[in-house]
């Protein structure tokens, strides 16, 4: 690899690329900076060997002037070089990128310079003379890390896009309002009590508000009581010493210390004994527990969010629930409506389901006929959300169209299709009966696709010919 003459804007330095072809060429992108040509030549020929694709530049100003205009992955810098040191360019590519890793080059017999370098934040240094074997392994390294800090970003966007109060589906004005206080509590360290039926979405609505508070970077802990023993809660809450009980072989972190400084999500907590609600109290209190079985003190700095199907203060009056425990709990009450309530959510929840369910199974589905939207519309979904969503992915399992049709929906639900029409009355015998719903069924299809007879003879599985024929038959061609 040779150095190319200085570049036409003036740029001082000499400045390389090399191309490398196939899967080699995504390992990663270096910038080699030195003012010895020789140098340069000797650690791009190395690195490029290694898969790399490499830049050079001859000074800090072309090697600032190629990180303004690239992608670059890692910087490998020598110390001593005019008219700007390595030093003053590592100050310098921090102001641009904090996650850029910076290898710098010294002398030997000058590591102290070295030192002072990864003091202002390089990430390593090799010295002269290296082997290629030495620098190869430093800029392993240095690229793993960049690779998991990529992927922490990557990840912390998918948490931030999936668990934001967008990322709950819900048009109708009774979940903008549970939006706005959601929002408006995930700001502050309240404790946050979500009520509601089961299926409703609580889980989700206290990740949302988690991973939209400044804790979302700790721990976000949950722990369902109704599916944990009752001679194990307290064990599972707080931890336990070894030796604690018959089967405790060692020391165990409960949910409260595994979620110091984030979020400990208990749902179903009226199921919690009278035992564990005192000690659950205290913790509320003085933010402090002993394990099971121990002596020491812990402190945590945790966040409370918890959930019940239950009324809780139907609970109190029965003296099942601690009065004193449901008031610490109950800062704020986030009562989830069911999904009966609020019928205009259905649509839109049962595309966000269709959507996932296809990409998950490879299938070929568009989308939900008209007449299935109506029959999940009327449905009162005693299963909430939860019920919903098993209907939609049962639905895309055993669908062969590209549309999801009434009969694809579960017996149960789709039943509620037959509510829809009108049964005739008055003296009329079995055929004439039939004509007349065949006749309301045509009518409300056509309606649905928006008058389209294509459309509506492919919603109802026949000809387009038999449909004219039928609407003929019904004196429907004027309608």
């Amino acid at each position: 690899m040779s150095d190319s003459p200085p570049s036409a804007n003036g740029t001082s330095g000499a400045i390389n690329s090399t191309g490398v072809k196939g899967e080699t060429a995504a390992r990663g992108h270096i910038l080699v900076v030195d003012d010895e040509p020789g140098m340069r030549r000797v650690v791009s020929r190395a690195l490029t060997r290694k898969g790399y694709r490499v830049e050079t530049a001859a000074d800090g100003p072309a090697a600032l002037a190629i990180l303004d205009t690239m992608t670059i992955d890692l910087v490998i810098s020598d110390i001593v070089m005019e008219p700007m040191d390595g030093i003053t360019l590592l100050s310098e590519i921090r102001k641009k990128d904090a996650d850029i890793p910076v290898i710098v080059i010294t002398a030997y017999g000058t590591v102290e310079s070295a030192v002072d370098a990864m003091k202002n934040g390089a990430y390593d240094y090799v010295a002269k003379p290296f082997s290629n074997a030495e620098l190869a392994m430093v800029v392993s390294k240095a690229l793993e890390r960049v690779r998991i800090l990529d992927e922490r970003d990557y990840l912390r966007e998918e948490i931030n896009r999936h668990y934001d109060f967008q990322g709950i589906i819900g048009d109708s004005p009774i979940m903008g309002r549970v939006f706005e206080v959601a929002a408006t509590v995930s700001r502050s360290n309240a404790s946050v009590l979500i009520t509601g039926e089961s299926g409703t979405g609580k889980e989700l609505l206290a990740r949302s508000i988690h991973f939209s508070s400044e804790r979302r970077d700790a721990p976000f802990v949950v722990l369902n009581c109704g599916a944990v023993p009752e001679g194990v809660v307290e064990s599972e809450l707080f931890g336990h010493e070894k030796g604690a009980f018959t089967g405790a072989h060692r020391q165990r972190k409960g949910r409260f210390e595994l979620a110091h400084t984030g979020t400990i999500f208990i749902d179903e907590i009226g199921e919690l004994s009278p035992n564990s609600q005192v000690r659950l109290l205290r913790v509320l209190q003085e933010r402090e527990f002993e394990r099971v079985g121990g002596d020491e003190t812990i402190s945590v700095d945790v966040r409370i969010i918890v959930a019940t199907n239950k009324n809780l203060r139907e609970e109190v009056e029965e003296g099942r629930f601690r009065e004193d425990l449901f008031y610490r709990l109950n800062v704020v009450e986030i009562p989830l409506p069911p999904l009966r309530e609020r019928s205009e959510d259905v649509e839109p929840l049962a595309r966000f389901f269709l959507k996932r369910y296809v990409k998950e199974t490879g299938k070929v589905i568009s989308d939900i006929a008209p007449l299935a939207l109506e029959v999940l519309t009327r449905y009162k979904w005693p299963g909430n959300v939860r019920e919903l969503e098993n209907a939609i992915e049962r639905a895309v399992v055993l669908s062969s169209g590209d549309l999801i049709g009434p009969d694809d929906l579960p017996v149960g639900i789709s039943g509620e299709r037959r509510s829809a029409l009108e049964m005739p009355t008055g003296s009329m015998n079995i055929n004439e009966m039939l004509d007349d719903l065949e006749r309301q069924i045509i009518l409300r299809t056509i309606e649905q696709v928006g008058g389209s007879q294509t459309k509506a003879a492919k919603m109802l599985g026949i000809a387009r010919t038999t449909l004219r024929y039928k609407m003929e038959k019904h004196h429907l061609v004027g309608e």
